[in-house]
């Protein structure tokens, strides 16, 4: 028998009716964000490819912690954090970190907007996955987070590294700045990734294969 599907209106599980949601659609549009906008990029780099990298990062970051730091932590779930903690984006753009934490009260009312963009994804969520969703857009005071937030340091210091490698000294100074912070984090599994893998980032492939 052939399927009937309204463009506008879906059956649920319980058969009753719900209007199509944007949820993935818009995330989709994560490609089309670009980041480091204010400065000169040999490679652009947009915000769904970033958020890749981070998720793997955050997911070894946590293995690393919990393998001999004590941690008891779920990489899985850390990973899923990391490949939304930039959806807010979609909605705001990214904006230059010089400008994003100018002062105080630009680095809280960029926040807020953040928290309001969050907000507006998970409202296209239909209802019965909306609580689902909850703790991915709005739990960034857990350790997890944390990981997270370290995990995003590293990305950047990467995409310096990579940046600097193709001859482009416009960001010599964010990777001094970013060095600096990776530091003030003071957390020993940040230390062994930058002991252990991040030394490979300067490498060309030849180099990398022997």
């Amino acid at each position: 028998m052939e399927n009937h599907i309204n463009n506008e209106v879906i059956n649920n599980t319980n058969g009753t009716s719900a209007s199509c949601s944007h949820f993935l659609a818009f995330l989709f549009r994560m490609k089309y964000i670009n980041r480091w906008s204010l400065m000169r990029n040999t490679e652009i780099e947009n915000i769904a490819e970033h958020s890749l990298q981070v998720a793997m990062i955050a997911h070894l970051l946590a293995t690393i912690k919990n393998k001999y730091y004590g941690g008891n932590l779920d990489p899985n779930y850390i990973a899923v954090l990391a490949i939304f903690h930039d959806s807010s984006e979609i909605i705001t753009g990214d904006m230059p970190t010089p400008i994003k934490y100018f002062n105080p009260e630009l680095k809280e009312a960029y926040k807020n907007v953040e928290n309001i963009a969050n907000h507006k994804l998970v409202s296209m969520l239909p209802d019965d996955f909306k609580e689902a969703y909850q703790n991915i857009f709005f739990d960034n005071e857990s350790e997890e987070w944390a990981i997270v937030k370290a995990a995003d340091k590293l990305a950047a210091y990467i995409k310096c590294i990579e940046e600097e490698k193709a001859g482009n000294k416009e960001f010599l100074k964010a990777k001094e700045t970013i060095s600096k912070s990776l530091d003030a984090i003071n957390r020993p599994e940040v230390k062994y990734f930058m002991d252990i893998f991040m030394c490979s980032f300067s490498l060309t492939l030849d180099e990398l294969e022997y």
